[in-house]
C-alpha cells in the first residue's frame, strides 16, 4: 500500500513541477510579448552615435536632403574655450584670424566670439552647416571632442531606409526612441 501511495505522490510531484514550469513559461511568453508590443508601438528615429562616428564626410553627401539633416553640435561642457581651436582653424594656418582661408569649415558655419583673456566661445550656425564633419575630425584629432555630428530631427524626414545609414562605414547610425532622439558624446576618461 505504501509503495502505491509513494507512486501516487511521485506522480503528483511530477504533475505539480510540470504545471509550475508550464505556468512560468506562459508568464515569460506573456512578458516577452508585451515588451515586443511596446517596442513596436514606440516610435523610433534615426540618430548618429557620436562615439562610433569616424567623420568620413558621407553625412554631407548621402543624405536625401540638401543640405544634410546632419549638423555639427557643440557640447559646451566638454569645450576648453581655447584661443587656438583645432576644430575651427586649418592645421596649417599661419595666422590665427577669422579669415575664411584659415578656417577648417568650408562654409564658415563656426562663429568665434571673444569671452576674455585667451578664451573664445565657438557657436555652430546650423543654417550654414552641411554636416561634412571636418570640424569634428579636427576637434577629435587632438582636442577634447566637444564637436560632434547629430541628426537634427526638425529637418530629418525619417526615411525608413536611411541613405546615410546604408553608406556609413562605421555603422554609427541606429534607430533610437523618438522621445529621446539625441545621443550625447561620452567624456574621455
Amino acid at each position: 500500500m505504501k509503495a502505491a501511495k509513494n507512486g501516487e505522490e511521485e506522480t503528483r510531484r511530477q504533475f505539480l513541477r510540470s504545471s509550475l514550469r508550464g505556468v512560468a513559461a506562459l508568464a515569460l511568453t506573456a512578458v516577452t510579448g508585451l515588451a515586443a508590443r511596446r517596442r513596436r508601438n514606440r516610435q523610433t528615429v534615426w540618430q548618429l552615435d557620436p562615439n562610433k562616428c569616424v567623420q568620413c564626410g558621407r553625412c554631407a553627401t548621402e543624405c536625401v536632403l540638401s543640405p544634410s539633416a546632419v549638423k555639427c553640435v557643440h557640447d559646451f561642457t566638454l569645450c576648453g574655450y581655447c584661443d587656438f581651436c583645432i576644430g575651427y582653424y586649418q592645421p596649417y594656418a599661419k595666422v590665427w584670424d577669422t579669415s575664411a582661408e584659415n578656417q577648417l569649415c568650408p562654409v564658415c558655419a563656426i562663429q568665434r566670439r571673444y569671452i576674455e583673456g585667451p578664451y573664445y566661445e565657438y557657436q555652430i550656425d546650423e543654417a550654414l552647416c552641411i554636416g561634412c564633419g571636418k570640424c569634428v575630425k579636427g576637434c577629435a584629432r587632438s582636442g577634447n571632442g566637444s564637436l560632434y555630428l547629430q541628426v537634427q530631427h526638425d529637418l530629418c524626414v525619417n526615411c525608413n531606409d536611411c541613405a546615410i545609414a546604408r553608406a556609413c562605414p562605421a555603422d554609427a547610425y541606429m534607430r533610437v526612441p523618438a522621445d529621446t532622439p539625441y545621443i550625447a558624446k561620452k567624456k574621455k576618461a
